[in-house]
């Protein structure tokens, strides 16, 4: 299956929308939230595509005034029907890439600690968990990773 993945614009704003509902429901972004990370400078938003179809995205931020300069995951989403073939790893590396290229030296993000899948995949991409974070989610706690992308190639 060939994958296409890309930088994400605001024509996407609706099926991003759809599948954040899919993934998360009562916590998923607003379509607002979605419409201004969209527009935002310092958002990275890549959308990762199957025949011209969105299955997956990945929203971050850059924050190059802090020392070291450092990047938030703030979510990883793929279609329920396109999980476990690559795609939410592909949409990570592609994005820690992107990251590593415009600055940023350390890359963090939050998971909760009860998604087995999601916890899984970013030990094995190299994250160390940093500490959990009580009361993060609704009804669970959550795992703050970090990894330093200074060690990327």
């Amino acid at each position: 299956m060939l994958v296409a993945i890309e930088k994400a614009s605001i024509e996407h704003l609706d099926a991003l929308y759809e599948i954040e509902m899919k993934c998360f429901e009562t916590e998923a972004f607003t379509k607002q939230q979605i419409a201004y990370l969209l527009a935002d400078s310092n958002s990275v938003i890549l959308v990762s595509k199957v025949k011209g179809e969105i299955v997956g995205f990945v929203i971050g931020k850059i924050n190059l005034d802090r020392k070291p300069a450092t990047a938030h995951i703030l979510t990883i989403d793929v279609s329920p029907e396109h999980r476990r073939k690559g795609t939410g790893r592909s949409l990570l590396q592609e994005i820690e890439k992107t990251f590593k290229h415009e600055g940023a030296e350390i890359c963090c993000l939050e998971a909760r600690e009860n998604n087995i899948e999601a916890l899984s995949l970013y030990e094995k991409s190299g994250y160390e968990r940093v500490g959990r974070l009580e009361n993060y989610y609704p009804n669970v706690h959550g795992i703050r990773f970090r990894k330093d992308l200074t060690q990327l190639p």
